[in-house]
């Protein structure tokens, strides 16, 4: 397929519109040459993808958005669907090709590409092949790329992020999976619809890794800056475990109820990396749970484990990792995630 773009050029002979169709003002000086354009590019169009490419679009957070898959129809189908709707949102230039030669010169490079779970499938044989689909992939990515960030939306996140670190070459902190940051969304609505408040004035974090063995930081959750355990306590207002343990299950089984229902997710992983794009092309400097180098944090030494913890994040990736007080039921709980994780890694060869 030929990579298409969105073009000035119009009639059998390839005029140029853009040059005819203005008159310059007397006395000007001659235009200066365009500053840098943000470039983002999206691995793989399928819900997901496109649910991100969609979300950035209408948040205006890129001048220029490439599109990669191996389904050239449906690559070119989803770019036309795009670019037919240029009257209704910021300017960006959307071009779609199966060569990652499209993606040269991206900031961001965001992969939501991977293998799909045969019924009956171990998770480990599906990891090995998405780790065959990544060293086709990443390595031309990175090449084409060698300044981007590259964020991995690709499942099992915490996994092939650590994947992507070790095939791309890159620093520890320009490699980022999207881990925890919507399980931390959904576990903040959660909270709000129980207190009938807004989601924005929870502060909540979901931690270690994107599934069944992630951890509720429950001791720092706060509402509107007043710390919810310790106002129950000096309240005096009994609050059973087996509640909060609800809850986070509540979290955990989230995106299967919505698989369930109509097949799979798009939307609010559409706005969860969005916002992740936003506070790294913007240099927002924004506090997020996403997949990081654990190594050195909590007690985690062996090995090198992605999972997710409260990174702040900016131009040039993970800053640094928040300093947020956890139990030792928390901390256990970490290091168990951290486990599970790196006895899958250690099985993959990477």
């Amino acid at each position: 397929m030929q990579k298409t773009a969105s073009s000035s050029a119009l009639g059998p002979d390839g005029l140029d519109m853009s040059q005819s169709f203005f008159k310059p003002i007397q006395y000007a000086s001659p235009p200066s040459p365009n500053s840098r354009n943000t470039k983002i590019s999206v691995i793989g169009v399928g819900n997901v993808g496109m649910a991100i490419a969609q979300t950035i679009l209408t948040q205006g957070l890129a001048d220029e958005i490439s599109l990669v898959d191996v389904n050239a129809d449906k690559l070119r189908g989803e770019m036309l669907d795009l670019q037919h709707a240029a009257a209704f949102l910021p300017r960006t230039k959307i071009s779609a090709s199966v060569d990652y030669s499209s993606t040269l010169g991206s900031d961001l490079v965001i992969v939501t590409a991977g293998a799909r779970q045969i019924p009956g499938e171990s998770r480990l044989n599906l990891l090995q092949r998405n780790l065959d689909l990544f060293r086709k992939m990443i390595p031309p990515l990175a090449a084409g790329s060698p300044d981007s960030i590259i964020l991995v939306v690709s499942n099992p996140v915490d996994v092939l992020t650590y994947v992507a670190w070790k095939l791309s070459g890159f620093p520890s902190n320009r490699v980022i999976g999207s881990g925890t940051n919507l399980d931390s969304s959904r576990f903040r609505f959660l909270i709000a619809d129980h207190l009938d408040l807004n989601a924005q004035d929870v502060q909540a974090y979901i931690v270690g890794e994107h599934g069944d063995s992630s951890v509720a930081l429950w001791s720092s959750i706060s509402v509107g800056g007043v710390p919810i355990l310790s106002f129950l306590e000096r309240q005096q207002i009994a609050y059973e475990k087996k509640t909060l343990e609800k809850i986070h299950k509540e979290v955990v089984d989230g995106a299967y109820e919505v698989i369930g229902l109509k097949g799979y997710t798009s939307w609010a992983i559409g706005y969860s990396v969005a916002s992740l794009a936003r506070s790294i092309l913007r240099d927002q400097r924004s506090i997020h749970p996403v997949s990081v180098l654990a190594k050195g944090f909590y007690g985690i030494d062996d090995g090198e484990p992605f999972l997710s913890l409260p990174a702040q994040l900016g131009r040039s990736g993970v800053l640094g990792v928040t300093n947020i007080h956890l139990t030792d039921d928390e901390v256990k709980r970490l290091r168990e995630s951290a486990k599970t994780i790196l006895e899958l890694q250690s099985q993959l060869g990477v």
